[in-house]
C-alpha cells in the first residue's frame, strides 16, 4: 500500500522540526564561543591593531537571530518549515564567517 501525501508531510514536518531541535543548542554554543573569542582578542595586546574585535560582532548577532528563529519555529504552529529554513540559512551563514574569523584569528596572532 502506498503512503498518502499526508504521511509524506507529517514526515517533511518532523524532520524540520529535528533540525530546529539542533539549531537551537547549537548556535546558543557558538554564540558563547564568539564571546570567549572577543574576550580573548579584547585582553590581548593587538587588540588596538587588529579589526577581529569588530568582525565577530557579525556571527554574535547571526547565532543570536538563529537561536530566535529556531525556537519560534519550535513554537509555531503554522508556518514551521519556512521559519526553521530561515533559521538554518542564518545559522550556516553565522558558521561561515566565524570559520573565516577564527583562521583570521589563527593567521593574526600566529
Amino acid at each position: 500500500m502506498k503512503p498518502s501525501a499526508s504521511s509524506n508531510d507529517s514526515s517533511n514536518n518532523e524532520s524540520h522540526t529535528r533540525i530546529a531541535h539542533h539549531i537551537l543548542p547549537t548556535a546558543s554554543n557558538l554564540l558563547a564561543i564568539c564571546f570567549v573569542i572577543l574576550s580573548f582578542v579584547k585582553m590581548g595586546d593587538k587588540s588596538d591593531n587588529t579589526f577581529l574585535d569588530e568582525m565577530i560582532i557579525f556571527p554574535i548577532i547571526l547565532f543570536f537571530t538563529a537561536s530566535v528563529f529556531s525556537y519560534s519555529a519550535m513554537r509555531a504552529h503554522s508556518g514551521r518549515p519556512k521559519i526553521e529554513k530561515i533559521a538554518d540559512m542564518v545559522f550556516m551563514i553565522g558558521l561561515l564567517s566565524l570559520s573565516i574569523i577564527a583562521i583570521s584569528l589563527v593567521i593574526e596572532f600566529y
